[in-house]
């Protein structure tokens, strides 16, 4: 008898826990923020034009910047796609990015990555957050080890993470993103590890003039299978 209160408090536990699962709401956004990722679809979002670089797509004509966006937009329906609320991509194709452009905000990004994985997040256009593979051994003279996070292309400012927080590769991990000016203030699974830091404009570093103050969020490849969830943005006044 006593055997059989047991498991039947065991079965009740389960079925408890599998209920509280199945009521958990994945790319539903907390109060105050929006949902860039619906879970459904490539809404919100487009393929990247070129290199994803600013100041040549404002060079654009109007009908050359369509035309690129449509074909980029085709490219990217051919390699992202959504598994079971989970934006996937395949390693081929290109970059995606926000169909919105944004200045200051928070965002909120999951992201997991697979063996040698490596990729980022583009703010304003602008690389990058990297993430890669902490553990994989080819990294390490780029400072893999020393953790996700840094403002990688970083020379005169702070570029490398002030911990190591990343979660074992295969993994969610999740990012917490503020940007307000040109400074940048990271948190990666709840630890600080870049802190009100400069991010650098890669685009025109040498003419020394300060990141653009619109642009898209990228989630950037570098030919490795990717995932992302809950991605949600709060614009800052």
């Amino acid at each position: 008898m006593k055997k059989m209160v047991t498991l039947s408090l065991i079965l009740l536990a389960t079925l408890c826990t599998t209920s509280l699962m199945a009521e958990e709401k994945l790319n539903t956004p907390p109060e105050g923020f929006t949902a860039l990722f619906n879970g459904k679809d490539l809404e919100n979002w487009r393929g990247l034009v070129g290199n994803g670089n600013p100041y040549t797509l404002q060079e654009m004509s109007e009908e050359d910047r369509s035309k690129a966006q449509a074909e980029a937009n085709e490219l990217m329906s051919a390699h992202w796609g959504v598994q079971d609320g989970v934006l996937v991509f395949d390693g081929k194709g290109k970059s995606i990015c926000s169909a919105k452009d944004f200045g200051d905000f928070e965002l909120y990004v999951d992201w997991k990555i697979e063996p040698k994985g490596d990729s980022g997040i583009y703010v304003r256009s602008t690389p990058q957050i990297q993430i890669w593979d902490t553990e994989y051994p080819e990294y390490f003279k780029h400072g893999a080890e020393k953790g996700s996070g840094s403002l990688w292309n970083n020379k005169d400012n702070e570029r490398f993470p002030l911990a190591k927080a990343d979660n074992p590769v295969g993994e969610w991990n999740t990012f917490h993103i503020k940007m307000v000016g040109e400074k940048v203030t990271i948190w990666l699974n709840g630890k600080l590890v870049t802190d009100n830091v400069i991010l650098e404009n890669y685009w025109k570093r040498d003419a020394g003039i300060p990141v653009i103050e619109k642009g898209a969020i990228e989630l950037q490849n570098h030919g490795n299978t990717l995932y992302f969830r809950n991605i949600y943005v709060k614009e800052l006044n």
